[in-house]
């Protein structure tokens, strides 16, 4: 336990627009639950869903918030971690939580009907649906993971705490699409089961691949790092081995467990189609 003391040494992150926007995102969520009637409360999120939204929330707080935020700029392992959580754990789990219907519901029926029509008139809707296609995201998702890592981009991220941020909503935003479109939380899928597979498998092997150069890389790829790692018992070229390996085995164990859920939940959908019930319902619909 010896790297506890330097570890909270390096301070909490107090950024007011972060702790402002975990706070309200929570608040308002609870909020919405609150004024949302018990019975359809328990049929629209669940307890389920109301603690996976509340982990993500969490989740984001550790990494962004406690001194762990600050290990970022000591060892790029640590920096792989943070961005494994913004783009594998947190979206996936503040998703799940369907918080956009519950921050509707903390709202009045004024605001509500108001958002309503900004979203109708500014084409904000018809905008987000466009950019939320499979390809757009894909190429989005992709386009930021390989960017932001080449050295040099890296390297302004971690120079300039603007470019730092922007280097973090690019992943959270771009991961945010990307899970929306492969979890589906609250409307009718937008693409079938087989599509979201390979739009899983895809993108997967990109991380894999990346997290492979650079486990395999003959010498350290990022400079800013190359003073910082020996007080944490590592040296460069070993912390970023370790932050290869974090980006490739743990994110390559959530898109396996990603694939499972949606093969499982696929096969239940032919289970349902093909079953005399069903197919009763489809006839005596016609």
């Amino acid at each position: 336990m010896w790297w506890l003391k330097p570890l909270l040494a390096l301070g909490w992150n107090c950024d007011p627009w972060i702790l402002a926007s975990l706070s309200l995102a929570l608040g308002f969520y609870l909020t919405g639950l609150l004024r949302i009637a018990s019975s359809v409360r328990s049929k629209l999120l669940g307890a389920r869903r109301c603690l996976s939204f509340i982990a993500g929330i969490a989740t984001l707080f550790v990494v962004l918030i406690s001194p762990l935020d600050g290990l970022d700029d000591q060892l790029f392992s640590a920096h792989m971690a943070q961005h494994m959580v913004l783009m594998m754990v947190a979206p996936p789990l503040l998703l799940f939580g369907r918080p956009a219907l519950a921050w509707l519901w903390a709202l009045p029926l004024p605001a509500r009907r108001m958002i309503g029509r900004v979203w109708v008139k500014t084409g904000l809707g018809h905008f987000l649906h466009e950019i939320g296609r499979p390809a757009a995201v894909w190429i989005l998702c992709s386009a930021a993971l390989w960017f932001w890592h080449i050295p040099a981009p890296f390297g302004w991220s971690l120079a300039n705490e603007k470019v730092h941020a922007l280097e973090h909503m690019c992943f959270f935003g771009t991961s945010l699409l990307f899970w929306s479109l492969v979890l589906e939380p609250i409307a009718k899928r937008r693409i079938d089961y087989g599509v979201a597979i390979v739009f899983v498998v895809t993108f997967g092997l990109q991380m894999g691949l990346m997290g492979a150069l650079l486990t395999f890389a003959g010498h350290p790829l990022y400079a800013a790092y190359s003073q910082t790692t020996e007080q944490w018992g590592l040296s460069p070229l070993e912390d970023q081995q370790l932050g290869g390996l974090s980006m490739w085995i743990p994110a390559s164990l959530i898109h396996l467990t990603t694939l499972g859920v949606l093969v499982a939940a696929w096969m239940r959908q032919d289970e349902f189609l093909c079953s005399p019930v069903s197919s009763s319902k489809v006839l005596t619909s016609r």
